[in-house]
């Protein structure tokens, strides 16, 4: 498992242990959830379109317009 051993694993959960307690374990534990889970949500996504539509509308236009001026 990417070349780490049970010791050395038992030794992170120590030290995670140690740093952060007990208490805040399932709040760490519930936010890389859902980080992971939005990453692979946004890597899975073919195509984003990030332009908003009122963006999109004026460039559409000013595009007819340099058309109709080289016309």
């Amino acid at each position: 498992m990417f070349g780490i051993g049970t010791t050395e694993l038992i030794v992170i959960l120590v030290l995670v242990l140690i740093i952060f307690g007990v208490g805040k374990l399932p709040d760490i534990g519930s936010g890389m959830g859902k980080a992971i889970r939005n990453f692979k949500k946004a890597t899975s996504d073919t195509e984003i379109d990030v332009t908003p539509k009122d963006e999109s509308q004026k460039l559409s236009s000013s595009a007819e317009k340099s058309n109709k001026e080289k016309v």
